[in-house]
């Protein structure tokens, strides 16, 4: 390599994590943005703080988090985002759907910003590269969307009589709900299933909409991958449970509260390797230069006691392919 070529190298690499560290202040901040609450968030947070403990960072010790929850109110992301701004941190971290990352992409071009998305971020606008994302953004696909359709399809094998199913989705997520429909609508005309679309962003709806279940019974319910909805996770099994319809989700911590099924994300490794990617910039790390992470490690979760209160008789085969089935 020539000499010239080395300047201009470390010249563009090592420009943003100077300026960074002229303004990072003696212990670093991360802004923690969310879409949700704060309840039921515990497990997923432990595996955040787990990967900040793998650089070497202490919540608390030697990095401060300043947590901002919308409390499912997305239309107040924009204002929550601009006020964590206002207190310049040093990265912020994304998470509860896209519409979280998208609020403070708008709020900032400078701070680092690392996001935790369920489906392509390039498709979303986030970024312009997956292996290069360029500007300020990088972070973790989750592909808990584009998993739908396998989903809908696992979900077919272990209730193949079903030929209606109900698809709950949050619509003032716009953008996870557009992405869920799509994937399940492909996938539902490919194997002859009817789909019926329920809609709730709120405790009260979703009690509304399974009350609004007439003569017309789904066979079988499908639960959006909404950051919403999962967190309404238990809420939503015992309806089902009670409606005595077999349940789908896209993360595992759902099927352990009592759902037949879920297949998605390893969801606490997803917070450990997005935790690792903030560290990453505490220590300096360009977010330009940063590949956004693609999930590799997917599970399908099954609940035997709930196949048997369904009278549901599971095949052998897709036992066997299952990470997990709970006794």
């Amino acid at each position: 390599m020539q000499r010239r070529e080395v300047i201009t190298l470390l010249g563009g690499t090592a420009a943003w994590p100077l300026a960074a560290r002229a303004q990072q202040p003696a212990v670093p901040v991360i802004g923690f943005l969310d879409s949700r609450s704060s309840n039921e968030m515990a497990n997923r947070l432990a595996g955040f703080r787990q990967g900040l403990k793998e650089l070497g960072f202490s919540e608390g010790e030697n990095v401060a988090v300043a947590y901002r929850w919308a409390e499912d109110r997305l239309d107040h992301l924009p204002d929550i985002a601009a006020e964590l701004v206002s207190r310049q941190p040093t990265v912020i971290v994304t998470t509860g759907g896209p519409s979280t990352a998208l609020a403070a992409k708008a709020a900032t071009t400078t701070i680092p910003i690392v996001f935790l998305v369920g489906e392509d971020p390039t498709r979303l606008g986030l970024v312009s590269s997956l292996a290069r994302p360029s500007g300020n953004l990088t972070g973790i696909n989750l592909f808990a969307n584009e998993l739908e359709a396998k989903r809908l399809e696992l979900l077919h094998q272990l209730v193949p009589e079903a030929k209606r199913i109900a698809v709950l989705v949050n619509p003032a997520d716009v953008t996870n709900t557009e992405a869920t429909l799509r994937e399940v609508g492909a996938a539902a005309r490919t194997t002859g299933l009817q789909v019926h679309v329920l809609k709730a962003s709120t405790a009260h709806a979703i009690d509304e909409a399974f009350a609004a279940i007439g003569p017309e019974r789904p066979d079988a319910l499908f639960v959006g991958s909404a950051a919403f909805l999962n967190i309404r996770r238990i809420q939503l099994v015992q309806l089902a449970t009670f409606h005595r319809l077999p349940a789908t989700f896209s993360f595992r911590d759902a099927t352990e509260a009592g759902a037949l099924m879920s297949y998605g994300p390893s969801i606490a490794d997803a917070y450990r390797q997005w935790a690792v990617y903030a560290a990453r910039i505490l220590n300096g790390a360009n977010p330009a230069d940063l590949p956004v992470i693609q999930a590799s490690k997917f599970e399908l979760v099954i609940n035997l006691p709930t196949a048997r209160l369904l009278g549901l008789t599971l095949p052998p085969t897709l036992l066997a392919l299952a990470d997990e089935v709970i006794e």
